[in-house]
């Protein structure tokens, strides 16, 4: 979704493949996985009914919190590349924004494709140790969680699956990314409960918001190499309804879990910050190219209620 040129630009010359590697794992999109993470997290901190347990703690979770992240970064970096070597080609074709058309690793260091195949491998077998690691914490939950999370992750852009080009990828990356993602989160430190899926709703569909606009600038490219995302297989005024239908039921459903006592107050005032955003990206939607309102929404709904769970679970 991003691209990072925090490393000196003199180390792409100097270690070409080194950069490559830290390009293609998108260390901002790391990042904000982290942050997705820390919003599982906040939610448990809560306990009952989204949590099978009280909060013990930073302190007394901090050793299953860091095993969880642990964790987690091979498993976004494998996933990342993996999607890397399965989009060489489309990204070779469209021209990059700040958030889509891949990090451009292979094409500004002319390393070849097979080169982030390899790296999907040994990333993968770094996953492996890191989730069986996560056994020390006991449950086995964040395993399994982890487990789907990784073997649809690589499902989503690899062959012979490659869910992405069958006209599901949106549907499966906003659950991944949306659902999953935190539930991991809430899965590491306590039980997960069914009311723990509905919160994360909200920002699922905002995922889906993301999606329609990031994978816009690439619909050409994408189209030319069978990729059915919903850019390629819907017109520009069809997209933008779903855009809206998605922003809306967004909002709907952050008032009904209010309503449901399953959103505190603040929490569901939490998603507001993400209106101006929502309305931007709705507008701007197939008449620019970069997606930016669209992806602020999703982040700035990511930090806000991440902040508003933790607040009221240990503030």
């Amino acid at each position: 979704m991003t691209t990072d040129d925090t490393v000196p630009l003199g180390l792409r010359e100097r270690a070409p493949r080194l950069w490559a590697l830290w390009a293609a794992a998108r260390p901002s999109q790391v990042l904000l996985v982290a942050l997705v993470y820390g919003l599982g997290v906040g939610i448990a901190t809560n306990g009952p009914p989204l949590s099978g347990g009280r909060w013990r703690g930073v302190e007394a979770t901090a050793p299953s919190l860091l095993a969880g992240l642990a964790a987690l970064v091979p498993v976004t970096v494998a996933i990342h590349y993996a999607n890397e070597y399965a989009d060489a080609e489309t990204d070779a074709r469209t021209t990059r924004t700040p958030f889509s058309g891949g990090s451009g690793a292979l094409e500004r260091t002319g390393l070849p494709r097979r080169f982030l195949g390899r790296a999907t491998v040994g990333a993968l077998l770094a996953s492996a140790l890191a989730v069986g690691g996560l056994l020390t914490v006991g449950d086995t939950t964040p395993v399994t969680v982890l487990t789907v999370i990784l073997v649809v992750g690589l499902a989503y852009s690899l062959p012979p699956i490659a869910l992405i080009r069958r006209g599901v990828g949106e549907l499966v990356n906003a659950v991944l990314g949306g659902v999953l993602l935190p539930l991991y989160g809430v899965s590491v430190v306590a039980g997960v409960r069914p009311a723990a899926a509905l919160v994360t709703l909200p920002f699922a569909l905002l995922v889906g918001c993301n999606l329609c606009a990031t994978h816009w600038p690439d619909r050409e490219a994408d189209a030319t190499v069978g990729k059915r995302t919903l850019a390629v297989r819907l017109s520009p005024r069809v997209l933008r309804r779903l855009y809206v239908a998605l922003a809306v039921t967004a909002g709907l459903t952050v008032a009904a879990l209010w309503l449901a006592t399953l959103l505190p107050t603040s929490v569901a005032l939490s998603h507001l910050a993400a209106g101006p955003f929502l309305v931007w990206g709705g507008y701007t939607l197939t008449r620019q190219r970069s997606p930016f309102p669209s992806v602020a929404a999703m982040v700035v709904t990511a930090v806000t209620t991440t902040v508003a769970w933790w607040w009221l679970g240990v503030g």
